[in-house]
């Protein structure tokens, strides 16, 4: 079964804002011409399922790339963004000089946001999510799943046997796509990590 993880395309928020789960931040005109790009990439697909995060700049990305198979995506929280708590809607300039944000790149796995998630938490809801599709799905489905920067690294991670606190190692840009694999009763693979080049 192969997982084509989809990162968001941008907003006018991104790079700018740590914008988590807050709604109301639609795709910029440059993230719809992203999320045709990645609709372009992804089109010789034929999925059996498309998943968003509930998020909307997921949701309207998983739109425009469904768009070309007649399918809806299908909302799932256990890839929904992780909850940063009162970190969500700061400033990434201003969040970058807080001594937290040094224990967050030098210990990603125990790092709490306040009053949200750890990305241990993330991961765990992810990849139980992928889990659970594994196992309502056909051994040669291809699932396509909109998501974010981190829940996508904590999948590659988990997948690839890598220590979480490595996770900011990871590069996960807008559009990207990584591919998830789950043989059976072989090893998991991930064959493919933040592509933005061509058709995958």
């Amino acid at each position: 079964m192969r997982f084509y993880l989809l990162r968001h395309a941008v907003t006018a928020e991104t790079g700018i804002t740590l914008s988590g789960r807050l709604p109301g931040i639609p795709l910029s005109a440059d993230g719809r011409h992203m999320a045709e790009f990645a609709a372009d990439m992804l089109a010789a697909l034929r999925p059996a399922m498309l998943v968003s995060s509930p998020v909307d700049r997921c949701k309207e990305t998983a739109g425009i790339v469904g768009g070309q198979w007649g399918l809806k995506p299908h909302l799932d929280r256990a890839f929904i963004e992780a909850d940063y708590g009162s970190w969500s809607g700061r400033k990434l300039a201003a969040l970058y000089r807080l001594k937290a944000w040094s224990h967050l790149m030098a210990s990603a796995a125990r790092f709490r946001f306040p009053d949200g998630e750890t990305l241990e938490e993330v991961q765990r809801r992810a990849v139980a999510g992928i889990e659970r599709l594994a196992a309502t799905h056909r051994k040669d489905a291809t699932i396509v799943i909109v998501s974010h920067a981190d829940v996508i690294r904590s999948l590659v991670a988990h997948y690839l046997g890598m220590p979480l606190d490595l996770i900011h190692r990871l590069n996960v840009r807008p559009t990207s796509i990584s591919v998830v694999e789950l043989n059976g009763d072989g090893p998991p693979r991930v064959p493919i990590v933040n592509h933005v080049g061509g058709k995958v």
